[in-house]
């Protein structure tokens, strides 16, 4: 498992300061505005609810990403 796992509790700014490379998967996800100055405050779950994504698939994907990190 990532030594770092993504909660919904986390903000988007939160995460791009984690890893960057998370904004493709954000964005494959769904979520298009991440730039937006305003969606650096929200939490995962807050997002994922204003773009009608679910808020589980999107923490394992996320979750995914960084596992396949460690993994190389």
């Amino acid at each position: 498992m990532a030594s770092t796992v993504i909660t919904k509790d986390m903000t988007i700014g939160e995460l791009l300061q984690i890893n960057e490379g998370l904004a493709p998967v954000l964005v494959a996800g769904g979520m298009h505005c991440i730039g937006c100055p305003s969606s650096q405050m929200e939490t995962v779950e807050e997002a994922a609810q204003v773009h009608g994504i679910e808020t589980e698939l999107l923490l394992a994907r996320l979750n995914a990403f960084l596992e396949a990190l460690e993994s190389c």
